[in-house]
């Protein structure tokens, strides 16, 4: 870890006032410690946005399972990305609909296509993807 340095942050008071309030609701302890999340924030998506970055992601999907062919779908569509899909969690929600939870590893391009892909299967209610770094490159 690097020499910690100190610098001043000019900003309007009604901007720094909401901020302050952000900071009592997701219980930083200090301001410094809220600015260096966002920063880190920043610089993991911008590793994203040049599409080669090693990232590693999650894809949220609720589908329900009694739809056509629906999950054999699914389980061939993750049996195609068998490299990048490192883990997978399958919840039943109730007698109908199934939650799963894959975790992606990859370049940022190549995990969005795969969750594009999972997500865009006739029959899927809702996905998500979340995407954030492996942390190799991201500074402390």
């Amino acid at each position: 870890m690097g020499e910690t340095v100190r610098f001043g942050v000019s900003m309007d008071e009604e901007l720094l006032g909401s901020f302050d309030r952000l900071i009592e609701q997701k219980g930083y302890g200090n301001r410094s410690e809220a600015i260096r999340d966002l920063v880190r924030s920043a610089l993991v998506e911008q590793e994203w946005e040049s599409g080669e970055a090693e990232t590693v992601g999650t894809v949220t999907l609720v589908y329900n399972h009694h739809v056509g062919d629906l999950a054999e779908k699914l389980t061939e569509q993750q049996h195609s990305h068998h490299n990048e899909i490192i883990s997978a969690l399958h919840v039943h929600l109730d007698a109908h609909n199934c939650l799963e939870v894959l975790v992606v590893r990859g370049p940022a391009r190549d995990v969005q296509q795969i969750a594009d892909e999972l997500i865009g299967v006739k029959g899927v209610k809702h996905g998500k993807l979340v995407m954030t770094t492996t942390g190799k490159e991201l500074p402390a």
